[in-house]
């Protein structure tokens, strides 16, 4: 800062003793010197801060592509519905990588599966009243109820559950977070009625197997057990199982959410109808399968645009970018990738073959005649292409995009023991630092270019210095002569 204001100081007095504009001299001196190396720093830097929006521009392009296209993949949209004759007893929904072309079922519900319920006969002033210390102990099995009591009970193959009850837990409200602390099957909650009084309620998952009973160690805790002859809780609802007819075949299940008995379908049985079987079928997504095909074809063109202007061969920043180059050589490739196997003979196994074509600019059109026909001809075989596979090839078009995404943004591979990272993630590592060099680069010709005004300004200051001496002494000398000539 010192330098820098002495400096500016003399630039200022420049000149004052000579009568030649030297400030102004040193000027354009210093940016003569370094006009050129500005100028082309400052062109590589304008380069390298194109090239890195660009694979940003291009690298977010291919990823949301991707993203974009596999979340539709899975959300079940593109694939074969199970349908129900009547929702208000059962619902049906399709597994993962479930095939429901031609479903055909009967399903009659006669019961609901239960879980058993038990709450506390005697109640409490308050959630937070307090009850006892001890322990309690639970015990899974299956049991009989009458009119709100267990009439038996037997005890299945687990292992019964201890839960202590300390004094940090002897309230009404401590015991139910005990309880449910326990993980063992049973949750603990507390009713509290218009009184104000509180109450504890027991209750199990759903199944014949997950009755349960309660009992304690204690006197001060034995208002809570639950069991044969116990009169402290009332027995709200039994534990029992879900009870169905698959085709005439009767059948039992612990859940109300039954995965294993139609394949590929899980049903949601919501109420029953006795005698009155609910019929399963499938519905085809013919319309979200076109949908799915234009809309791909429209952002593949997106995407397309996007590569051409950043890899043209005069004016794109990423001209010269062999990992750019290479995602749109993939992309061309894409349409003829085959995306199912197993395929019928005929059947098609990659969008070239239901009518999606390359045009000569790169871009990708529909032909809709043959699109429709495809659909029409062979479902099963186009709802394959869209199928929630893995894999470059024979995975389906999310799976194909995805791999070309990947190896396209970041591949990891060993070079002499160390990662190294290419792709697009490996050429903006690649620009940053470049573009850091050169950063560096301008601070030197900065501090460079300081260096060479002050040397300049001091040595044109001695110059000056020296031409004021000189012209002081002429004027001595005409003064001198000018007496001289006076006297004589």
């Amino acid at each position: 800062m010192v330098t820098t204001t002495a400096t500016q100081s003399i630039l200022t007095s420049l000149g004052a003793g000579s009568g030649v504009d030297t400030a102004s001299l040193v000027a354009s001196l210093v940016q003569a010197q370094f006009a050129a190396k500005n100028a082309s720093l400052t062109k590589q830097e304008d380069a390298l801060t194109a090239q890195i929006s660009s694979v940003a521009k291009v690298q977010s392009g291919i990823t949301s592509f991707a993203a974009g296209l596999k979340t539709l993949v899975q959300g079940g949209t593109l694939v074969t519905q199970p349908t129900s004759s009547n929702t208000s007893v059962l619902t049906a929904t399709a597994l993962p990588g479930a095939k429901l072309s031609g479903l055909a079922a009967s399903v009659e519900v006669t019961r609901l599966a239960t879980a058993q319920v038990a709450t506390s006969a005697t109640s409490f002033s308050s959630r937070d009243a307090t009850v006892g210390t001890g322990n309690l102990t639970l015990t899974l099995g299956t049991a009989t109820v009458d009119s709100g009591a267990l009439t038996g009970f037997t005890a299945g193959t687990a292992k019964p559950v201890t839960i202590a009850i300390d004094s940090a837990h002897q309230t009404l409200s401590g015991i139910a977070s005990a309880i449910n602390a326990a993980s063992a099957g049973v949750t603990a909650s507390i009713v509290t009625d218009a009184n104000g009084t509180a109450r504890l309620t027991l209750k199990g998952a759903t199944g014949t197997n997950q009755a349960f009973t309660l009992s304690s160690d204690t006197p001060a805790l034995s208002a809570l057990n639950v069991g044969v002859g116990e009169s402290a809780t009332t027995i709200g609802s039994a534990a029992g199982n879900a009870q169905l007819k698959l085709d005439g075949v009767s059948i039992e299940r612990s859940s109300n959410t039954v995965s294993d008995l139609v394949e590929g379908v899980k049903l949601e049985l919501t109420g029953t109808a006795v005698g009155k079987p609910v019929t399963l079928g499938n519905t085809k997504p013919t319309a979200a399968l076109s949908q799915a095909v234009t809309d791909f074809v429209d952002t593949y063109n997106q995407l397309q645009a996007v590569l051409k202007t950043e890899t043209d061969s005069t004016t794109g920043a990423l001209r010269n970018d062999n990992n750019a180059t290479s995602l749109a050589r993939a992309l061309r490739a894409l349409p003829l990738t085959t995306l199912t196997t197993g395929a019928a003979a005929g059947d098609p196994i990659n969008l070239a073959s239901i009518g999606v074509s390359t045009n000569r600019d790169g871009t990708l059109s529909v032909d809709s005649t043959k699109l429709n026909a495809a659909l029409t001809n062979t479902p099963d075989a186009v709802e394959a292409l869209f199928a929630n596979g893995t894999g470059a090839t024979g995975g389906g078009i999310a799976a194909a995009l995805d791999a070309i995404s990947t190896a396209a943004v970041d591949q990891k591979v060993t070079i002499n023991g160390n990662v190294e990272h290419i792709g697009l993630v490996g050429s903006t590592a690649l620009y940053t630092a470049a573009k850091t060099k050169v950063t560096d680069a301008e601070a030197k010709v900065a501090t460079d270019t300081t260096a060479y005004q002050e040397r300049l300004t001091k040595q044109y200051a001695a110059s000056d210095a020296l031409v004021a001496k000189y012209k002081a002494s002429q004027t001595a000398l005409t003064n001198q002569i000018a007496q001289w000539n006076k006297t004589g």
